[in-house]
């Protein structure tokens, strides 16, 4: 089977996609990923993958709505039909159910493929459950498609539940998973960093209001009212909400405990990463999050909102602990153990090393080789 060839559909062939994808490479080489935007290989994984830009990607704004994903329509390019065409996949996973989706479901008949579509997860936002249209187009793709693989539960709970897929065709495995070599990172970020109080939380996303970094500042407000400023917040990113933030610090006295770091390259992230002591990602609605993960492989403790659908992979009392994404003052509580008990650090990011143990790129890659091998069975 190893022959087959493979094409996988990605609005956006995101760092966070690679590594499992270039495992997935080695298992079938007649592999080919389609994209509307390429960011690059992540460092080390340079060649390791046949890609291929088709068009330009674009976001329609229909609603903005920076507290949550916002309604949106993602452009991609019909020119992917005659890549298609050319390919003669055996095989297609697509990512969601935007229009390459339904582009390859209509293509079936006449590339005689299976289809497979690839639900990062679930959440309000994306999710579409009051949109009669949507939902109905949906479950039509559903319908057509031959099987669904999801990082989630919830995304499995939604394809089965919402969508009515097929209970035995739907496949659970995190395949968005970081490898430790893309995250490669020095360590060294800076004269500045010894000085800086410890334990130093990390933030690391975009400062808008979707990523709840609000909620961490408020978090932190509610410590020093609690009489606790033996800390360092690190916050790793830009966006639309940093002055508003910015100015909320400068009004709390916050502004000594708060590092604005700014945004970095992805192949720097690693050193931030494992200068910290807990990550906090305190997101109001994500549906996967790979920066948790990123984190945990690090061996980080982490403090996640159940916004993010990372939290799945969270043992709450053993690497970490999960929290309302709407309460600062239950992320307060949490950021206190850490403070009053600081050998909960070491113990809990040894057990995130050991629960990413499981979920490597490799493993992702067998799983969804397997999948691929089930549809052409049958």
């Amino acid at each position: 089977m190893n022959n087959l060839r493979v094409a996988w559909l990605l609005p956006v062939a995101w760092f966070y996609w690679q590594p499992s994808l270039s495992e997935f490479a080695q298992l079938f080489p007649n592999t080919a990923v389609f994209t509307g935007l390429f960011p690059g290989f992540a460092k080390g994984l340079e060649g390791t993958l046949r890609v291929e830009v088709v068009g330009k990607f674009r976001v329609v704004e229909i609603h903005r709505d920076d507290s949550s994903y916002g309604d949106n329509f993602t452009y991609l390019s019909p020119g992917i039909i005659g890549h298609l065409l050319k390919f003669r996949p055996h095989v297609i996973f697509s990512s969601s159910f935007g229009v390459w989706t339904i582009l390859a479901l209509l293509l079936k008949p006449l590339l005689w493929s299976r289809v497979i579509i690839a639900y990062e997860g679930s959440s309000p936002g994306v999710d579409y459950r009051h949109s009669a249209l949507r939902l109905f187009v949906r479950r039509s793709m559903v319908w057509l498609a031959d099987a669904y693989v999801t990082n989630s539960q919830a995304g499995k709970d939604y394809l089965i539940d919402v969508l009515y897929a097929r209970q035995e065709r739907v496949f659970l495995q995190p395949y968005e998973i970081p490898d430790e070599k893309t995250l490669p990172g020095s360590g060294d970020i800076g004269g500045d960093l010894p000085s800086l109080e410890r334990p130093i939380f990390l933030f690391v996303g975009h400062v808008i209001p979707r990523k709840g970094l609000s909620v961490l500042l408020q978090a932190c407000a509610t410590l020093q009212a609690r009489g606790y400023t033996n800390y360092t917040l690190l916050v790793v990113g830009d966006g639309s909400q940093q002055d508003e933030l910015e100015a909320f610090c400068q009004e709390h006295g916050l502004s000594d405990r708060i590092q604005w770091i700014g945004r970095v390259s992805y192949d720097k992230i690693g050193s931030y990463f494992k200068s910290a002591d807990v990550f906090v990602f305190p997101t109001m609605e994500d549906t996967w999050g790979v920066v948790t993960l990123e984190a945990m492989l690090l061996g980080k403790p982490i403090l996640c909102s159940k916004g993010a659908g990372t939290s799945e992979l969270v043992v709450h009392g053993e690497n970490g602990y999960v929290f309302l994404p709407d309460d600062p003052h239950e992320l307060a509580g949490l950021m206190q153990k850490f403070l009053e008990n600081p050998q909960l650090i070491d113990a809990m990011g040894k057990r995130s090393q050991q629960i990413m143990a499981q979920y490597t790129p490799a493993a992702a890659a067998r799983c969804l080789a397997e999948v691929a091998e089930l549809v052409m069975a049958n």
